[in-house]
């Protein structure tokens, strides 16, 4: 999709089948596999719909390579902090090549990343709790509403078993005011079957996973872990299990932290 097509998307008004609002809260959809999750989604919500890919973690870059077959011009994006690994950047632009995708790279708004600078210094992360949702907040969670306020729904890498936040995810639900339908194909999968698909159609992954970064997020909030440690230990790995989420998959509290 051009740039220029995906603005007018903007300017049409939204309107989702009561009928797929339906099936989606009755749970009807849950007993489909991931591809024909996708079918369905691509079938009935293309082109406002996305795919929210970190180009950090295997998940994302496989829900990519499904989507693509089904729907060639089917839309990714991607949140750009302004901390990414180059590995990243890197990896954003081999994709380009590719499949011929234009990933829709999406920026925090300058002046709010540069009052939060100002006022508690570049790694303000590492200080508290609070300041690490801050810093999600502006660079992730905010810039994500504003792009998925254009959309009719998205596609997300959340498996059940990534951690205790992520235990509950259904393959299909409502978010937001029940209007913005969320997807997440692999809830069911395995780490053993994500990578199993990356083998099989030689899908092009972040090369930080081969030095040990099971997930890859911010440059200073992620780093190498043990073979065999929980995929997103290297992620805010001096905060508690439970509060290891940046915001977009959790339930929003005050101010939108969505911690």
């Amino acid at each position: 999709m051009s740039a220029s097509a995906s603005l007018s998307l903007r300017h049409e008004k939204r309107s989702i089948d009561s009928g797929l609002l339906e099936d989606v809260r009755a749970g009807r959809l849950e007993g489909l596999d991931a591809r024909e999750i996708l079918t369905w989604a691509i079938k009935n919500l293309h082109p406002r719909l996305a795919l929210s890919c970190s180009f950090g973690n295997a998940e994302g870059l496989v829900l990519l390579d499904m989507m693509h077959r089904i729907e060639p011009t089917s839309r990714v994006y991607v949140l750009d902090t302004g901390r990414l690994h180059q590995p990243t950047y890197d990896l954003i632009d081999r994709v380009r090549d590719r499949y011929g995708k234009n990933v829709e790279v999406v920026f925090p708004e300058a002046a709010a990343v540069q009052a939060m600078v100002r006022e508690h210094g570049m790694n303000l992360f590492y200080e508290s709790l609070e300041k690490r949702q801050l810093c999600c907040r502006l660079r992730k969670v905010e810039p994500n509403r504003r792009y998925l306020a254009d959309l009719d729904g998205h596609v997300t890498g959340l498996r059940r078993e990534q951690g205790v936040t992520r235990s509950d995810v259904r393959k299909v639900e409502l978010e937001g005011d029940g209007r913005l339908i969320k997807i997440n194909p692999l809830a069911e999968w395995s780490q053993d079957d994500v990578w199993a698909y990356v083998r099989d159609h030689s899908v092009p992954v972040n090369r930080l996973h081969a030095e040990g970064f099971p997930s890859v997020g911010c440059a200073p909030c992620t780093r190498a872990v043990p073979a065999g440690e929980d995929p997103r230990s290297g992620r805010w790995w001096w905060e508690n299990p439970d509060t290891r989420e940046c915001g977009l998959h959790v339930g929003e509290e005050k101010d939108g932290s969505g911690i």
